[in-house]
């Protein structure tokens, strides 16, 4: 039986996020309790929080869930648990555990749930974590994701807040997966296309191979590309470590297919949020092509790690990447020093 999850569901994936502004905005007066073993937590909007165990051990913990992006529940599951990891990954860490969360309305057929949660636990047995529990609540929309639990040395700990003045920027994914979302859900994208498979096959795909090489290269910051884009996601890691990142706009890799799901004018709702989000930290040189400007600021579901890393490691860790199995990596830019609190800046 073909179900329709995506017809289900108001928005889909990383695009069903609260607006970043909203969330700021939520987030800024409470009280946040810390101690001195926490060594990320809020302040620099990372990936994930790190908690210090002892002096060779932190552990590192996120939690991700979202509604569904493509209409069969496997796969569903699997890009769900793809994109909750990706944040482990992002900090440079071995996933080590996870706890289920799902919200499914219990009158639905119960085959459905089965499926996301088979799709979830082999994407987990791929990463070599285990799931050890979970939660779930009866509601009308279907929501899946896990609550990762991850390990590394202190040492080797990757943040957002440590890009360097002459770094490259490492991409490895390509991008418009938002959109793409889209043309499933409002345009019968068929999953016989070639444009359907690229697609899942890149959210699908686990950001293990690329985090292990960067760490090995001694990169100096990392964030994975999610529900703010690579516009709010760069800009998080320039204004965290107080530096301008500097895009070539014409070396983003883009998924097959995006171009018509612009035509169709099927942006995400995030495209306006990503936009205002980033509007007081972004320039851009040379002539706009409105088109491209949909890619940046796109909503991703499960995509890649934006890396700084000195150029002198940065073509063979490239080069490494992209033999793992992670093809489509590209260096997409360059850090350097601000003289204000950080900015990106895109070079049409």
């Amino acid at each position: 039986m073909k179900y329709k999850l995506t017809q289900m569901v108001k928005s889909a994936g990383c695009a069903a996020k609260i607006f970043p502004d909203i969330l700021s905005e939520a987030l800024k007066d409470v009280k946040w309790a810390t101690n001195e073993n926490v060594i990320v937590g809020f302040d620099g909007k990372d990936d994930a929080g790190v908690y210090k165990i002892n002096d060779d051990l932190v552990t590192i913990h996120t939690t991700d869930f979202f509604t569904p992006v493509v209409d069969d529940p496997y796969t569903f599951g699997q890009i769900a648990v793809t994109n909750a990891l990706s944040d482990i990954y992002a900090m440079g860490g071995v996933p080590i555990n996870a706890l289920n969360i799902v919200a499914f309305p219990q009158t639905e057929d119960l085959n459905i749930l089965k499926e996301i949660l088979s799709g979830g636990s082999d994407k987990i047995n791929e990463s070599g974590a285990v799931i050890i529990g979970g939660h779930s609540v009866d509601i009308p929309t279907i929501l899946y994701g896990m609550a990762v639990t991850g390990i590394s040395n202190p040492k080797k700990i990757k943040t957002n807040q440590n890009a360097k003045d002459g770094d490259l920027l490492i991409l490895t994914k390509k991008l418009g997966t938002g959109m793409l979302n889209n043309l499933i859900k409002f345009d019968n994208l068929s999953d016989e296309s070639d444009e359907y498979k690229e697609l899942i096959n890149s959210m699908t795909r686990l950001n293990k191979n690329a985090s292990e090489i960067m760490v090995k290269h001694n990169a100096n910051a990392c964030t994975d590309i999610t529900g703010f884009g690579l516009a709010g996601h760069s800009m998080q890691m320039a204004k965290a470590s107080g530096v301008n990142l500097i895009f070539n706009i014409n070396e983003l890799s883009v998924l097959n297919g995006v171009d018509t799901a612009i035509s169709k004018k099927l942006w995400t709702r995030g495209d306006k949020s990503n936009r205002d989000y980033t509007a007081k930290n972004i320039e851009f040189i040379g002539n706009i092509n409105e088109e491209k400007l949909h890619i940046i600021y796109d909503p991703q579901t499960a995509g890649g790690l934006l890396i700084s890393i000195p150029e002198k490691f940065a073509y063979e860790c490239l080069n490494e990447i992209k033999n793992g199995g992670d093809e489509n990596a590209v260096i997409i830019g360059e850090v350097k020093e601000s003289k204000g609190n950080g900015k990106i800046i895109f070079k049409f």
